[in-house]
């Protein structure tokens, strides 16, 4: 998306008369040459329009849902098999693989680095026969539907960095998460509920913290945030009417203040008022979208049978993913899950089956709930982490025990749905489960791909902000054609 397109959405008229070094010539001839023309966007009064009139080629999908393991899952003990670690095990890591790289203040200081095999067995499923840990018998059944990338790296190597990355393109702050782009590029499907929604959830109370900044706006218009949905009676904060107010009394309200904001508007003419609007709109029609969407009592027993007996309990995994599914099936754009609880420098083989039970047997039904709708064609699922865990113990290793410490060299994510190979793995690690050993994939590399798959160029798909231009994937990110159909 050119510059031009990023005044017309973002400047206001002073703003852009004030910059230009003509003036008014400048307006005048830009008026002439009606420069957007060949990608005009929705029209300043409908801000919840995306920006682009279209999307720069065919898209692969509708809507994103991303499952996102916060925590840093171990790749070694649930995706990525390596018998020279089981056969090595207690020996100390050659320093020919680690070749002096960057350790994390938790394990720098350790003399040793006793490889640690993992203590769960791997089995081949499906007509792909992919290796799978015993910890996820319900992934292993869907394998055929999945695409996994097992060579994916990140420089960021502690959670705040990694995470943040992950979500916004940038290891620092302020910038616009996935589901903000999306949502100002491509605008809503839905007029009822958010075009970005955020559900999160834990696994035990001793997590790394999540912050509303990663489903943020940024510098992008406010109304283009990830709004958060909670388990309990208010799943959206400030949205119920206060006590004594009627909804015609709410309409007038509204009505009044749209009034206010659009004098105001005409007189500043700041684009941030007609957000502020969007926002008040949005929410009015919330009251009654968001309840009936958050109603699962007339799901069939079936469907909780498929997700398991924790999707009744509001809050947890299991019901996220189906209330995920609920907001799929009503063409919500982004739909951003966290689970919390990964992050295992000790006790690793405990807790990470604590963690693979509460999200294996959802996040499969997940995909096959949407496939069985006919969702999946049209839908993207991602399941990973900010980056993986260390191949050797933090800490002694003990005969049943150890932990991993952060690894951003190498790790796994999984995709299914629109416009990826079923059945598929691309790249692959080291016999240590260290170093890529083949098709290294970067986080602007997988941020390329998902948007790629959406039909949008992310070279082109830009934001002017404080003189400069930036993108989701910053300067960097080439899609991977080979996972796609």
């Amino acid at each position: 998306m050119n510059e031009l397109c990023d005044l017309k959405y973002n400047c206001t008229r002073r703003h852009f008369l004030s910059r230009t070094s003509l003036g008014i010539g400048s307006a005048a001839l830009a008026s002439m040459l009606n420069p957007w023309s060949a990608m005009a966007g929705p029209a300043p009064d409908d801000p919840m329009g995306g920006i682009l009139a279209k999307p720069h080629f065919t898209p692969r999908v509708r809507r994103v849902i991303y499952l996102f393991q916060s925590g840093g899952p171990s790749h070694l003990d649930l995706f990525d098999y390596k018998p020279t670690l089981a056969r090595m095990n207690g020996e100390q890591l050659p320093e020919s693989v680690r070749k002096g790289q960057r350790l994390t203040g938790m394990t720098a200081h350790q003399k040793s680095f006793p490889l640690a095999g993992s203590r769960f067995s791997f089995s081949s499923y499906g007509k792909s026969g992919r290796l799978v840990s015993e910890l996820l018998p319900y992934t292993s059944q869907i394998v055929d539907e999945l695409c996994f990338i097992n060579s994916m790296y990140t420089e960021a190597i502690n959670h705040d960095p990694a995470i943040t990355f992950f979500q916004t393109g940038s290891q620092q702050t302020g910038r616009p998460s996935i589901g903000s782009w999306l949502s100002y590029g491509l605008g809503s499907e839905n007029d009822n509920l958010p075009t970005f929604c955020v559900l999160l959830s834990r696994s035990n109370d001793f997590d790394q913290p999540l912050y509303s900044r990663l489903w943020g706006n940024g510098f992008l218009p406010s109304l283009h945030q990830g709004v958060q949905f909670r388990s309990g009676k208010d799943p959206v904060l400030y949205l119920n009417n206060p006590p004594g107010v009627k909804q015609p009394t709410r309409r007038r309200m509204l009505d009044y203040l749209r009034e206010l904001h659009q004098r105001q508007h005409e007189r500043v003419m700041d684009p941030e008022i007609n957000s502020r609007i969007a926002q008040y709109e949005m929410a009015y029609r919330m009251q009654t979208s968001v309840p009936v969407t958050m109603d699962v009592s007339e799901e069939p027993d079936y469907v909780f049978d498929l997700y398991g007996e924790a999707a009744r309990i509001p809050g947890t995994f299991a019901a996220n993913c189906l209330l995920a599914r609920r907001l799929a099936e009503r063409d919500v754009r982004f739909i951003q899950l966290y689970h919390q609880g990964w992050d295992q420098h000790a006790n690793l083989p405990r807790e990470i089956s604590v963690l693979a039970k509460d999200t294996d047997q959802p996040s499969a039904a997940l995909v096959m709930d949407l496939k069985q709708r006919g969702l999946l064609d049209d839908t993207l699922v991602i399941w990973g982490g900010e980056f993986g865990r260390t191949n050797y113990s933090q800490g002694k290793l003990k005969e049943d025990n150890y932990g991993r410490d952060h690894h951003p060299r190498c790790f796994t994510i999984w995709m299914a749905g629109g416009g990826v190979k079923k059945g598929f793995s691309f790249g692959q690690t080291d016999e240590f489960g260290y170093n890529i050993a083949r098709d290294p994939v970067h986080v602007h590399d997988f941020q390329a791909t998902l948007l790629h798959l959406l039909g949008i160029d992310h070279e082109r798909f830009t934001f002017r902000h404080q003189g400069r231009r930036y993108r989701l994937t910053d300067v960097h990110g080439h899609v991977v054609r080979a996972i796609l159909t």
